[in-house]
């Protein structure tokens, strides 16, 4: 019987964060019990996605679920080695919030729709197009999958009006390395 797995989130400015996440080689039992964890934190803590270096592993593993309502598993998409092909659409704001920044939201410009291609949790190869809401999330995990963080993508003044809020996640983060 294999163990249970089970990840906290990992919080700005932990520096797994801004590292370029490595690929996965090897899809087995570890990678598939990884993206069951990813998915169970995720819902439990009300997202409706999640990248790896998000729970502290710097593997290219995403995955999202734009409803972020757990009885709805045909919603679930799980990205592995994705790779961005093309970005299409006009660049629209939206709030976006991160679960590696509690309680921080910022607008977000981004292009409507992106073509993707990555493997799913079994090793296959796929290439799709997303769009939307969908597109959003993808664009947002797959930033962190390069190391690139929500803060990154706030203009001047949000990151001005999250000021405080940064400052104390970099204060709650210094305290536990004590």
């Amino acid at each position: 019987m294999t163990e249970d797995l089970s990840f906290d989130l990992t919080l700005f400015p932990a520096p797994v964060l801004r590292k370029v996440a490595e690929p996965v080689e090897a899809f087995d039992e570890d990678v598939a019990r990884t993206v069951e964890a990813m998915f169970e934190l995720m819902f439990k803590s009300k997202g409706v996605g999640l990248a790896a270096p998000q729970v502290g592993l710097k593997r290219r593993i995403l995955v999202l679920n734009e409803t972020g309502e757990q009885d709805k598993p045909e919603q679930n998409l799980v990205l592995i080695n994705p790779t961005i092909l093309a970005t299409s659409g006009p660049r629209k704001p939206f709030e976006e919030g991160c679960l590696s920044f509690p309680g921080i939201y910022a607008e977000v410009q981004r292009p409507e729709c992106c073509k993707v291609e990555a493997h799913d949790v079994h090793g296959e190869r796929f290439e799709a197009d997303y769009d939307g809401f969908t597109s959003r999330i993808i664009q947002h995990e797959h930033d962190h999958l390069e190391g690139v963080l929500l803060v990154d993508r706030m203009s001047p003044v949000d990151k001005l009006r999250n000021r405080g809020a940064l400052e104390e996640l970099v204060d709650v983060y210094k305290a536990s390395k004590v």
